[in-house]
């Protein structure tokens, strides 16, 4: 099977923990992800855009958080217009971006990029909330 978010090819690193039943590797977090990334999670700023069509809209933040904690890893932003930053993963040297395809056609530029903190991001009590909310609907999903 073929994704289309960045990387996929490269999400194989396997899991360090077997809290979500069934995510043995990033591919089975993206296809259970799809049950869960809703308009709740989605960046307050960007709601208004998000729709199931577009499923990975603003979800990149809590996003690469979660695939942190069940793979390990990096996490690291690029620079967007705005002053915003677009969260992807590093594991191990594999590098993956769960969320890209909000971008369409867009081409990103993953290399040398800083490193994303989650006490930076989740000083932020809507995110943390939303990271929250996430997690715990993974693991509805998951059981």
């Amino acid at each position: 099977m073929s994704y289309n978010f960045y990387g996929w090819e490269a999400a194989t690193v396997p899991a360090i923990t077997d809290e979500y039943k069934g995510v043995t590797d990033p591919q089975k977090l993206y296809d259970a992800l799809l049950k869960v990334w809703c308009e709740y999670t989605c960046a307050p700023r960007l709601r208004g855009e998000w729709s199931e069509e577009n499923i990975t809209l603003g979800q990149c933040s809590i996003t690469a958080f979660l695939v942190q904690d069940i793979f390990g890893g990096k996490v690291y932003g690029i620079l967007r217009p705005g002053g915003n930053y677009h969260c992807y993963n590093d594991v191990d040297g594999h590098i993956f971006d769960l969320t890209s395809e909000q971008f369409g056609d867009e081409v990103l530029d993953y290399t040398d990029n800083p490193e994303q903190l989650r006490e930076v991001h989740f000083a932020k009590e809507e995110k943390y909330e939303r990271y929250l909310y996430l997690k715990e609907n993974l693991k509805k999903v998951c059981q």
